[in-house]
């Protein structure tokens, strides 16, 4: 599999990566958490941990067991195995690794671990832990490839949504198990109780729609991240992958292909049978 690619991850900006890297003929194999905190769960491939099966944007992931990654990739769609070690790197050999666990450092991802190894976000070296870093930092340098040094340090600071950065995001009171009272797409109002924790109440911070919103019954701890608010008011955004993940996506795929060289021809046929099922699903 000459182009086969693992993707540590498979939240949205790692979903909005193996998205496109699958549309360009690239065969995709993303790991996960058992039980992954994902917030636009619309618009995630971890979503096939808990269902079986996610589909966005047209492209279908699939959960399976590590030993039946590389079945469900040659049958043409993204494989998502649970499995925090990464142990199908060493399993599979893939021709690339992508870390886009976006933890903000690096949980174990090595030079060695594939001919090409690309770190996204804060955390990486390039020349050093990884070949390349693509710059997660909304602003100029989005997307950027950089093949020496790090990317710019995170902020704390979520990007700039209509003039709100933190008052968007939703974060739990305290500890306890997560319950959502309201549902992604669905419009809330300021001060609106949405979800709660443990009977502890979650209130948006701002009006607009919600673009993600934790799963039910999950265990979360004070100040994590459960939800995010689009003050846009477009439910369509709902489903649709982010322009920060089409971009990152973009220096992922850029980095790939200054690094190892273009496809060789036992790739072409991956190619064509890529084309053809976005034939059939635009039809």
């Amino acid at each position: 599999m000459d182009r086969l690619i693992v993707i540590k991850g498979a939240g949205d900006l790692a979903t909005g990566i193996a998205h496109r890297l699958f549309r360009s003929g690239f065969q995709i194999i993303m790991t996960e958490l058992a039980q992954p905190t994902v917030i636009r769960r619309t618009v995630s491939f971890a979503e096939a941990v808990f269902n079986g099966v996610a589909v966005v944007e047209g492209v279908t992931a699939v959960k399976t067991e590590i030993n039946k990654a590389v079945q469900i990739v040659n049958e043409g769609k993204i494989a998502v195995v649970i499995d925090e070690s990464a142990t199908v790197v060493e399993l599979c050999k893939p021709w690339g690794v992508v870390d886009a666990i976006l933890a903000k450092r690096n949980l174990g991802t090595q030079l060695g671990d594939a001919p090409v190894v690309i770190g996204v976000g804060p955390g990486f070296t390039a020349g050093v832990d990884v070949h390349a870093v693509v710059e997660t930092k909304r602003g100029h340098y989005l997307g950027q490839v950089i093949t020496h040094g790090q990317a710019l340090p995170d902020t704390g600071i979520p990007g700039e949504i209509d003039g709100y950065t933190q008052e968007r995001i939703l974060r739990a009171p305290g500890k306890g198990i997560f319950q959502s009272l309201c549902r992604i797409t669905q419009q809330v109002e300021a001060g609106e109780i949405v979800a709660q924790v443990n009977g502890l109440p979650v209130r948006a911070t701002i009006s607009g729609v919600l673009r993600g919103l934790l799963r039910d019954g999950l265990t979360v701890t004070p100040g994590l991240k459960v939800g995010d608010i689009d003050p846009r008011c477009v439910p369509e955004h709902c489903y649709a992958i982010s322009d920060k993940a089409r971009s990152v996506g973009g220096g992922v795929m850029e980095a790939l292909f200054m690094l190892g060289g273009w496809p060789e021809e036992p790739c072409f046929e991956t190619h064509r049978s890529v084309a053809n099922q976005v034939a059939a699903i635009n039809q």
